[in-house]
């Protein structure tokens, strides 16, 4: 019986969702469609700003993997990771995620094909995807669209939250699945 529920619900989340949103505005006396095309101006505006600071991430980040920076940085930190008892195989997703949602998704796709999408290894590397962020897409996006120049401790703070979900989800999938 609860799975017919949920179904249910699931189907009717959104319509009811737009329902609410719209008959809210109009208690309000708001004019929602309106309101909504100055939302997505202000949208396609701030999506214009961003540019910028999106192409010169992407190139950075090609830059990043195609100089074999990336294959460096592998090599020189798996023996310290496996202290850890982390398998070398999920290095370059700690690697690659703070950088890239579709480079990691990439890293994923590749493991589960390798391994199996039911081994450690790529259950490992879905849950390191969902308990992690891409920081520097973040940073360069949202303090890009506000022209904040100054990050301070961001990055910083940014990238110790990422280690954090990145080796907790090591061991809490070992925990689950193992």
């Amino acid at each position: 019986m609860l799975p017919i529920i949920m179904e249910v619900l699931s189907k009717l989340s959104i319509p009811l969702m737009l329902v609410g949103i719209i008959s809210y505005g109009m208690s309000k006396n708001i004019n929602v469609y309106e309101s909504f095309v100055e939302g997505a101006a202000d949208g396609f505006s701030t999506a214009i700003r961003i540019i910028p600071s999106f192409v010169a991430m992407l190139v950075a980040i090609g830059v990043f993997r195609e100089s074999g920076a990336m294959d460096i940085l592998i090599k020189i930190f798996t023996p310290i990771i496996k202290v850890f008892n982390i398998p070398g195989e999920l290095v370059p997703m700690i690697f690659m995620r703070p950088l890239s949602g579709s480079g990691a998704q990439g890293i994923l796709s590749e493991l589960a094909t390798n391994y199996g999408a039911e081994s450690l290894l790529a259950q490992t590397a879905a849950v390191m995807m969902g308990s992690s962020e891409t920081t520097f897409y973040v940073l360069a996006v949202y303090f890009g669209s506000i022209s904040i120049k100054k990050q301070r401790h961001a990055l910083a703070a940014g990238l110790i939250a990422d280690l954090a979900g990145l080796i907790s989800a090591v061991y809490i999938t070992r925990l689950f699945f193992n």
